[in-house]
């Protein structure tokens, strides 16, 4: 398997110096390179420039600036101008799908954050002192940085990426190889169901209080985005009312990360076979369209607009997709199976019948079926139909 291992760097003061340095300096490249590309295209030989002629330049930009580029990894190097190849990608391939493009945008100082090493022992070394009991990572051009490594790591380090959050740096292991560590066989199976009013409720009737860390901390974070916006821009008072904003969305990413995993692994840990609904999340926080008037020109008419941000708000704030994404790589590191079903009309399929009804569920959180009068909470009978068509696909699916 292939997995991730993020921890918490340590550096100094003159390391921390030289890793905004690092960073300013990749950002600089970027852009000069986008620039270039942009320049390229916009004369009348429409000459395209490619990564390979990118490249090829670095080896004189070094030389020709040695205080600075020249002090950085060459692979690193040649990983931000692949960065900015598969932006152009992404672009040229939505172009040519008919979606909306977005052109590569230039990257601001803060809106660079990460440094990626492609290989362990170019450029970087994990583990660069063995023999000493703190574990540092080398990086060429900063030195040997102390890591709080929390858990050990396991399989081959591959690549070995440098990120900026806030004020805090951290240094991401992508390892390939890493062995999995099946749990004990439970013979249960468990079909999920998530929502806003409860983070998630199982097939059993559990249900998973959902903790809304973005609407505790929202208070806090109006106040502090209204203090950043009275501060004159370039000074030390912005600065620092720009630090807090960023430390109050850390903070609150932090929390929903940890309820994330939190859940994750007790799903895990309690069945073999995890059922969820296949849900399209962006599709489901999309903006209503605006509803002309057809009698008034220019007059547009009330689409819901407003309580539709107040469920995107909440969406958002529960984080299904970032819990999903944990949940996936929890079992398979577990030896556990994920089972994606339909999730159309599982709120509103009574569980007895199978009657299909909108008038089935009426309120938020009661059930009632209008043919056989079946009365349950609205999330367990959801939960119970994803885990009853998991069922389903199992049973039609081929024995390997």
């Amino acid at each position: 398997m292939r997995r991730s291992f993020k921890f918490l760097l340590r550096p100094t003061g003159k390391q921390s110096t030289a890793l905004t340095e690092m960073l300013r300096d990749h950002c600089s490249l970027y852009n000069g390179a986008l620039q270039e590309r942009r320049d390229a295209h916009r004369h009348l030989s429409k000459t395209t420039v490619r990564y390979r002629d990118q490249s090829a330049q670095l080896k004189d930009i070094r030389a020709f600036d040695p205080e600075r580029h020249g002090r950085w990894s060459f692979s690193s190097q040649q990983a931000t101008l692949r960065r900015l190849d598969k932006a152009f990608a992404a672009f040229f391939r939505r172009v040519k799908a008919g979606d909306r493009p977005g052109y590569p945008r230039f990257r601001g100082a803060c809106w660079f954050d990460t440094v990626e090493f492609p290989k362990d022992g170019d450029g970087c070394r994990w583990d660069s002192t063995p023999k000493d009991t703190v574990r540092r990572v080398r990086l060429q051009g900063v030195g040997h940085v102390r890591v709080h490594q929390h858990r050990p790591v396991t399989g081959i380090v591959k690549t070995i990426s440098v990120k900026r959050e806030g004020g805090r740096w951290f240094v991401i292991l992508s390892c390939d190889g890493v062995p999995a560590v099946p749990l004990p066989v439970t013979g249960r199976q468990v079909g999920i169901d998530m929502g806003i009013a409860h983070f998630l409720t199982t097939s059993d009737g559990t249900h998973v209080a959902n903790p809304r860390h973005g609407r505790d901390a929202a208070a806090a974070l109006k106040q502090a985005q209204q203090m950043l916006s009275r501060c004159r821009h370039g000074s030390n008072r912005r600065r620092e009312a720009r630090r807090r904003v960023a430390a109050l969305h850390a903070a609150v990413r932090r929390r929903r990360l940890d309820h994330a995993h939190k859940a994750a692994l007790a799903l895990v840990r309690d069945a073999d076979v995890i059922a969820y609904e296949a849900l399209r999340i962006a599709n489901m926080v999309r903006a209503p369209k605006p509803r002309p008037d057809p009698e008034q020109a220019d007059v547009f008419l009330p689409n819901g607009a407003a309580a539709k941000a107040g469920l995107n708000r909440g969406i958002h704030d529960a984080g299904w997709g970032v819990f999903l994404g944990i949940l996936e790589g929890k079992a398979e590191s577990a030896g556990r199976r994920l089972v994606p079903v339909d999730a159309r009309d599982t709120s509103r399929t009574c569980p007895d019948c199978g009657h299909v009804a909108k008038d089935n569920r009426l309120a938020q959180a009661e059930f009632v079926c209008v043919a056989c009068g079946h009365t349950a909470n609205a999330d367990v009978v959801g939960a119970l139909n994803v885990a009853h068509r998991a069922g389903l696909v199992l049973r039609e699916a081929p024995v390997a």
